[in-house]
């Protein structure tokens, strides 16, 4: 069995298994991607990058699609904090 993978989400390290996505990461944690306006949770729907409520951040990149984006060691994710993304 492989080592755990560590990456940051929103500045703290987590760890994730390998062959993990980011948005199963945030699931399993607990977090959600993104809100609505009113502050709401967003969370995906369909897991294949169709409807776009995973999008994060992710090394400084706006709007990445964090279902289709596997886990990887060092890698910085970025949620929406509230509001319009």
């Amino acid at each position: 069995m492989s080592a755990s993978l560590t990456l940051m989400i929103d500045g703290q390290a987590c760890e994730a298994p390998p062959g993990s996505n980011v948005a199963a990461l945030l699931w399993s944690l607990g977090r959600p991607a993104r809100r609505s306006l009113r502050g709401e949770v967003r969370l995906p729907w369909c897991g294949m990058g169709v409807c776009g409520e995973c999008r994060v951040t992710i090394d400084g990149r706006d709007g990445v699609l964090a279902c289709l984006t596997p886990c990887r060691a060092g890698l910085r994710v970025q949620t929406q904090r509230g509001g319009r993304r």
